[in-house]
């Protein structure tokens, strides 16, 4: 099978995979993101900021190459970065609030991969100090790093997992997560 440059790097397994289960053929893999692209005229209310081939790709993978559905998919990613810009200011590793989030372990990303190539992300909601940190730290700290690890094409072929043990979680600790709170963590999360 023919590949492109956007898949360098890939394992033949990780391109046959993508083949079967992403429905990603190298042969379009340039008009389709270029299908995606030409979408993006249809929105003139949302910046898009990035819209190079190795971005858009990620998305065409998260929705099985189904164009329509990535380019919702690419617009809601933006949308959500517009609407909500007090969490995106200072979106960086060496930001205090993010820092001590993923010092904390929230998330703990795990070295070794599941069986079916998926990165592993982990939670322990009851070590939550709220002194300490923000939920909207957390938030930022989450989405941040699955920012970083979806970087991998290996990772955009595969996927990720994200484990929350809620044992231990006290009610003072729920009390904190208000439904506005929680709206924004799972627009960010999808």
């Amino acid at each position: 099978a023919e590949m492109t440059h956007l898949q360098a790097g890939l394992s033949p397994e990780t391109i046959e995979k993508a083949r079967l289960e992403l429905n990603e053929n190298p042969d379009i893999l340039h008009q389709d993101i270029q299908q995606v692209r030409d979408m993006i005229i249809t929105r003139p209310d949302i910046g898009f900021l990035r819209t190079d081939d190795a971005f858009i790709l990620r998305f065409l993978r998260a929705r099985k190459f189904h164009q329509t559905e990535a380019f919702r998919l690419l617009a809601q990613y933006f949308q959500y970065r517009q609407l909500n810009l007090d969490m995106f200011k200072n979106f960086k590793a060496d930001d205090p609030g993010i820092k001590r989030a993923l010092t904390d372990g929230f998330p703990g990303v795990l070295e070794n991969r599941d069986h079916y190539g998926r990165k592993i992300l982990l939670l322990f909601a009851a070590n939550w100090d709220q002194s300490r940190n923000s939920f909207i730290d957390i938030l930022r700290a989450i989405l941040l790093s699955l920012e970083v690890l979806i970087e991998d094409q290996e990772l955009q072929i595969n996927g990720f997992i994200l484990i929350i043990d809620w044992s231990n979680f006290s009610f003072k600790q729920a009390s904190k997560l208000t439904p506005s709170i929680l709206k924004l963590a799972i627009e960010g999360l999808q």
